[in-house]
């Protein structure tokens, strides 16, 4: 059995920013293709995780994602509007087990998108 209070949440801001600001590095942005994300904010899943602690043990709670599910190549637009850069973005179709989990959506959760900040949200705070 999982431990009280235990949940999947999207992929971090954060980790979006990071992964594509390493990329932008080079003259071209490799992205994954075929395959969306659905980012949220690291101080939303802190909330949830500090209510959750201090609650009654819930088991498996459900999962959370951010208010909006788009393509790494949406995501990385944004990212280098925000920045004043400009980058090339290559679709690059990944193999393996993994991505195609990703291309199925295994990871996305539309009926608990329970985040509110955007990935343009989050880029204002952090970059603006």
């Amino acid at each position: 059995m999982p431990p009280s209070g235990f949940a999947r949440s999207g992929t971090l801001h954060d980790l979006v920013l990071r992964l594509l600001a390493g990329a932008a590095r080079l003259p071209v942005l490799p992205l994954p293709s075929g395959v969306s994300l659905q980012p949220i904010d690291s101080g939303e899943v802190a909330d949830r995780l500090a209510e959750l602690a201090v609650g009654a043990p819930a088991g498996r709670v459900d999962d959370m994602g951010g208010p909006q599910i788009r393509p790494p190549a949406d995501l990385a637009r944004a990212c280098l509007h925000a920045t004043g850069r400009r980058r090339p973005i290559v679709p690059v179709r990944l193999a393996g087990k993994a991505y195609a989990g990703y291309r199925s959506g295994a990871q996305l959760t539309p009926e608990q998108a329970a985040g509110k900040v955007t990935f343009e949200d989050f880029l204002a705070q952090r970059l603006g």
